[in-house]
């Protein structure tokens, strides 16, 4: 997890063993999304009692590219007596039965948090590859010794690309501000670019030609 995650717990003592469930949770979304900006926790127990049911309110806010994601959990009787039916049954836990509760908040929480990121990924998904033009950008950075390099687009956001996906084995002809066009694709770490084109003014390209050809003979 190469992201900050902040944990926090608000009108109830903090908890140890909390904070490595909610890192075990957070590295399953990684697993998911690797793109992951950065991840915020808070643990709450509302000053309101209850009754019944879960006694705890868990909040997540996951940044990341170009959206910020809310999930705000709050179990209710059903919820919690049908985990803790599925705690029993399993015997997978052994936790104490004051922070029986707790567990069940911090995993429902992030039971939702994970449907919605996969949500996200499939929109990005579907916008990339529905993209109707190729976007432009210019080289950022080149890095030759390790094959790959970054485009940074007009509105500044940086997307990789590997010395294979430029066309015509044109790598070693790319420049600091070079402008291409590219295909984006969803990667193993992200988005990344395919088929890297350099970006050719036709108009400009037909005056270089005529200029090396020279004036006509009479």
């Amino acid at each position: 997890m190469a992201h900050p995650l902040q944990v926090s717990f608000l009108h109830t003592q903090a908890y140890d063993p909390a904070e490595g469930w909610v890192r075990g949770a957070v590295a399953k979304l990684d697993s998911i999304c690797p793109t992951i900006i950065n991840c915020r926790v808070v643990i709450e127990m509302p000053h309101r009692e209850r009754e019944w049911g879960n006694p705890y309110q868990v909040r997540i806010d996951i940044s990341v590219p170009g959206k910020e994601l809310v999930v705000m959990h709050d179990p209710d009787l059903h919820s919690t007596a049908q985990h803790l039916r599925l705690e029993r049954k399993t015997k997978r836990l052994e936790v104490k039965d004051s922070h029986k509760n707790l567990h069940s908040a911090i995993h429902d929480a992030f039971k939702a948090a994970r449907r919605k990121l996969q949500d996200y990924l499939r929109v990005r998904r579907r916008e990339v590859k529905t993209h109707p033009a190729q976007p432009r950008a210019r080289v950022s950075r080149l890095f030759p010794e390790k094959d790959y390099g970054i485009l940074t687009m007009p509105d500044g956001r940086e997307v990789y690309f590997h010395r294979n996906s430029v066309l015509r084995n044109g790598f070693e002809r790319l420049r600091i501000g070079t402008e291409v066009t590219f295909n984006e694709e969803e990667g193993v770490k992200g988005p990344q670019a395919s088929t890297v084109k350099p970006f050719q003014n036709h108009r400009a390209s037909r005056h270089r030609r005529i200029r090396r050809a020279g004036p006509p003979t009479s």
